[in-house]
C-alpha cells in the first residue's frame, strides 16, 4: 500500500462511520485530544517513575544498598526512551499497512498492559533476579508503545494554527506533563499518607499502575474520535503528512532530525532534574517525608502549567527560537547555584522546585518540534516522531541516573553541571539552526 494512500481495512472503515457526524475538525478539538494524549502519556511516565525512587529499589533490588538500588532503578527507567526509537520503526509499518486508527489502537494497548503487568511484578524474594528482568521487559513494551503512540496531532495542530498564534499552539501538547505529574504525585501522595509502610510496598503502590491503564483506555477513545473521522483524514491527505519509512527519512532529513534532537535539550535535561532526580535526592540523602515533597512537586507542577501557557505569548511576541536560546541562557544560570538548595531544608526545596519549573514551563512549552518546519512535508510526520525520539533519548532518557550518580559521588554542584552541559548543547543546536534557516 502506498504512504499515502486512506487505509481502507473493515476496522478502520467502522471506526470512522461510528465516529462521522458531520462536523469539520478544528484546531480546538485537536487540541483537545493532543491534551488528553499526552495527559495520558506522562501520567504513565510519572508513575513509573516515582515507583523507580520509592518502590523498585527496594522491592527489586533488596540486596543492594539504598543508593545502589535506585540507580540500577534508573538505569532500567531508561530503557524505554531506548526503545522508543524502535517503536517508531515498528509502528509506522502498521500505519502504512493498516491505518493510523490501527496503529494507534495497538500502541495504546500495549501501553496500558505493559504499565498494567508492572503492577503484577513480583518481587526479588519471590523470583530472584527475574523480577528485574521482568521489569526490564515491560519497561521496553512501555517505550515500544510510546514510540507507536505518535498520532501526529501535534503537527497537524501546528499547520492548522493561525501564523500569528503559532507559538501560542506550540506549547498546547507540553500542558501534558504537568498535568500528568499533578495527577501521579497527588495519587502516590495520598497512598504513603494513608497506609503503613509495609502496606505500601506490598501492595499499594500497585494501584497506581492500574489506574495508569484505565486513563489509556479513555484516552484512546479520546483520541479516536478524532484520528479516525474523514476530516481528519482529508487534513492529513491535504498536507501530505503520511507515514513514510523511517531509513528514508533518516537517509533525506538526518541534519534536520539530529539539530531538532539537541535544539531541546535544555528543557528536556531540566525536565528530570526538576521531577525525577529531586525526588530521588531528597528520598535517599535527607529527612524529608516524601509524601510532602510529592506535595511540593504537585504545586510547583501547576505552576509550571501557567509557566507554559505564558510560553506561547512569549513564542507569538519575540519568536519561538528566541525564547528557546533565553530560556537555556537562564537554564544555564540556573545550573551555577540552584541543584544545591535541595539540601537546604523545606525552604530551599521549595524555591527549587517553584523556580526549576517557572525556566521548566518556559522552556519545555516551546520545545516540541523546534525545528519541525524545516521538514518537507513528505517527511514531516516520520521526521517529527524521530526528532521526539532521540530528544528524549539524549536529553532525558538516563539524566536521573547521571544526575543522581554526580550528586552523591561529586556533590551537588556535579549535578548542576550536567544540567549545564544540556544548556550548552541547545545554544549550539539553536545556533546551526540560524545557518540552516539561511539555506533553505
Amino acid at each position: 500500500m502506498a504512504a499515502n494512500t486512506v487505509p481502507t481495512t473493515e476496522a478502520e472503515r467502522d471506526a470512522r462511520a461510528v465516529n462521522d457526524d458531520g462536523h469539520p475538525v478544528g484546531p480546538g478539538e485537536i487540541a483537545i485530544g493532543v491534551v488528553i494524549g499526552r495527559t495520558s502519556e506522562f501520567f504513565d511516565f510519572f508513575v513509573y517513575a516515582i515507583a523507580s525512587v520509592l518502590v523498585f529499589p527496594k522491592l527489586v533490588f533488596p540486596y543492594l544498598g539504598a543508593l545502589e538500588g535506585t540507580l540500577w532503578s534508573f538505569a532500567i527507567f531508561a530503557l524505554a526512551f531506548v526503545a522508543r526509537p524502535a517503536g517508531t520503526a515498528i509502528f509506522t509499518l502498521v500505519d502504512q499497512a493498516y491505518g493510523r486508527g490501527a496503529k494507534l489502537t495497538i500502541a495504546l494497548f500495549l501501553l496500558g498492559g505493559s504499565t498494567a503487568a508492572i503492577a503484577f511484578l513480583p518481587g526479588h524474594a519471590s523470583i530472584g533476579i527475574g523480577s528485574a528482568l521482568l521489569l526490564a521487559l515491560f519497561r521496553m513494551g512501555q517505550g515500544v508503545a510510546l514510540g507507536g503512540s505518535w498520532d501526529g496531532l501535534a503537527s497537524l495542530l501546528a499547520l492548522n494554527a493561525p501564523k500569528e498564534k503559532r507559538g501560542w499552539y506550540a506549547m498546547i501538547p507540553q500542558l501534558g506533563a504537568p498535568f500528568g505529574l499533578i495527577v501521579a504525585s497527588l495519587l502516590f501522595a495520598f497512598l504513603i499518607s494513608a497506609l503503613p509502610a509495609e502496606d505500601f510496598l506490598a501492595w499499594g503502590w500497585r494501584y497506581p499502575f492500574f489506574v495508569a491503564f484505565a486513563i489509556n483506555v479513555v484516552a484512546l477513545f479520546a483520541r479516536l474520535r478524532i484520528v479516525v473521522t474523514p476530516e481528519y483524514t482529508e487534513l492529513f491527505k491535504s498536507q501530505t503528512l503520511q507515514p513514510e519509512p523511517v531509513l528514508s527519512t533518516i537517509r533525506n532529513e538526518w541534519r534536520i532530525i539530529v539539530l531538532g534532537a539537541f535544539a531541546p535539550l535544555a528543557s528536556f535535561a531540566m525536565f528530570h532534574m526538576v521531577t525525577v532526580y529531586p525526588l530521588s535526592y531528597v528520598f535517599l540523602f535527607t529527612e524529608e517525608s516524601p509524601a510532602r515533597f510529592l506535595l511540593i512537586e504537585a504545586a510547583a507542577a501547576a505552576l509550571g502549567v501557567f509557566a507554559i501557557l505564558a510560553s506561547g505569548k512569549l513564542a507569538d511576541s519575540y519568536g519561538r527560537r528566541n525564547v528557546l536560546a533565553g530560556t537555556a541562557v537562564a537554564i544555564a544560570a540556573f545550573s551555577g547555584f540552584a541543584p544545591q538548595l535541595l539540601d537546604a531544608g523545606g525552604a530551599g526545596e521549595v524555591a527549587f522546585m517553584f523556580g526549576g519549573f517557572i525556566l521548566l514551563g518556559l522552556a519545555f512549552g516551546q520545545s516540541s518540534g523546534a525545528l519541525s518546519s524545516f521538514f518537507p512535508l513528505k517527511h514531516r510526520y516520520t521526521g517529527s516522531a524521530l526528532t521526539a525520539d532521540l530528544a528524549w533519548l539524549f536529553g532525558a532518557g538516563f539524566a536521573p541516573m547521571v544526575a543522581l550518580w554526580l550528586s552523591a559521588n561529586y556533590g551537588l554542584l556535579a549535578a548542576g553541571g550536567y544540567l549545564l552541559s544540556g544548556a550548552l548543547a541547545t545554544l549550539i543546536a539553536l545556533w546551526f539552526n540560524r545557518e540552516l534557516g539561511k539555506q533553505q
